[in-house]
């Protein structure tokens, strides 16, 4: 690959644009909004003229709503030997490009699983899809060179391919994504008019649950206008597991032995059903889940705490596998929370004890 048009400037649409022009591919820009795709150009993401002829791959990074209208002009216009789309629907634009009756061999719908709660060409990053998983849908027509610079494109912006039927694809999105957003919402719709003193105890763990309702709802209405079938199934299940769980609860109230046995019986299964599916989430770099140990410190909120904090668990010889920090509330401190290898926990505490860290058991 050593041309590209990027057709739309936002978030993913730049990222990749990016990406690619860092590997030294001559990347040109489209946007509907020229001043999103001058905004990327002095990003570094490429030029915002028009390439003088046919480049080798075409990026569609429009709304799922206008993806098929955007992949049809630009086939028309034969901008391209291929081209791609990275919108997080895959079926419903494959059969609406179908019934315009354009040539499909020339086209590959891929999906990359990375995002940001902000969205336009400033939010873009070109390591965003480092690591992560990037979708891709051919078909038995599908062209064997676009399927290569699909693959090209994935490896350039250093994302994992993963081949999937468009239709499994959007099933399992509205799953892993789209459901997850909703829900987010809804419990962060809890806030807006609780009280102050209520807000105020916030910890994080609903700031865990509620930082992707920070998302565009604009951005969001596309996408989820695209997959309305399975995410509202999947949130038929949902509403039902929370009437069982209403009815567990109040048996919870109940004077009767019983009835209150029955209740914490019915939140058990809940709570466990939960435990099953939690250890199911890849962990790091995709790999099977592993436990790690949390080493607890307690850090001033100034410039230079947490590299310190990591250069000394370097000093010692501990790798640092995640970490989360937990602000205090009114108070200029917070709560390190270093995930580390179980054999490592103590030999951690020990270091950062000795060189003056506050370690919290």
């Amino acid at each position: 690959m050593r041309t590209a048009l990027v057709i739309g400037t936002g978030l993913i649409g730049t990222s990749a644009a990016l990406a690619l022009a860092q590997r030294g591919v001559a990347v040109h820009l489209e946007d509907h909004d020229p001043e999103q795709a001058r905004t990327a150009a002095a990003l570094g993401a490429g030029a915002d003229a028009a390439p003088e002829g046919p480049v080798d791959v075409a990026i569609v990074a429009a709304p799922p709503a206008h993806v098929s209208s955007v992949l049809a002009d630009a086939m028309r216009r034969g901008v391209a030997r291929g081209y791609l789309d990275v919108a997080s629907v895959k079926g419903g634009p494959r059969r609406e490009l179908e019934a315009l009756g354009l040539d499909l061999s020339r086209y590959l719908g891929t999906h990359p699983m990375s995002g940001r709660e902000k969205s336009g060409p400033l939010a873009a990053s070109a390591d965003l899809f480092e690591g992560r998983p990037w979708v891709l849908t051919p078909t038995r027509d599908t062209e064997t060179e676009v399927l290569n610079l699909a693959l090209e494109l994935v490896s350039h912006c250093r994302a994992v391919p993963v081949v999937m039927d468009a239709d499994a694809h959007d099933r399992a999105v509205a799953l892993v994504s789209h459901m997850p957003h909703l829900v987010s919402s809804l419990v962060a719709a809890r806030l807006e008019n609780a009280e102050e003193a209520a807000v105020r105890l916030c910890g994080q763990g609903i700031r865990d649950v509620t930082r992707i309702a920070a998302s565009d709802p604009r951005m969001w209405i596309d996408i989820l206008s695209a997959n309305p079938g399975p995410v509202a199934d999947l949130l038929t299940d949902v509403a039902g597991d929370l009437e069982e769980t209403v009815r567990a609860l109040r048996s919870l109230q109940s004077s009767d032995e019983a009835k209150r046995r029955e209740g914490a019986g019915g939140i058990e299964g809940v709570l466990r059903r939960g435990n099953a599916g939690q250890v199911r989430v890849p962990g790091k770099h995709g790999s099977a889940p592993r436990a790690y140990e949390v080493v607890a410190v307690l850090i001033d909120d100034q410039p230079g705490q947490l590299a310190r904090i990591f250069a000394d668990a370097g000093l010692a010889g501990v790798n640092i596998e995640d970490v989360r920090i937990e602000h205090a509330t009114g108070q200029q401190a917070g709560l390190v929370q270093l995930m580390v290898e179980p054999r490592s926990a103590g030999v951690l505490s020990a270091a950062l004890t000795e060189r003056g860290w506050a370690v919290r058991q």
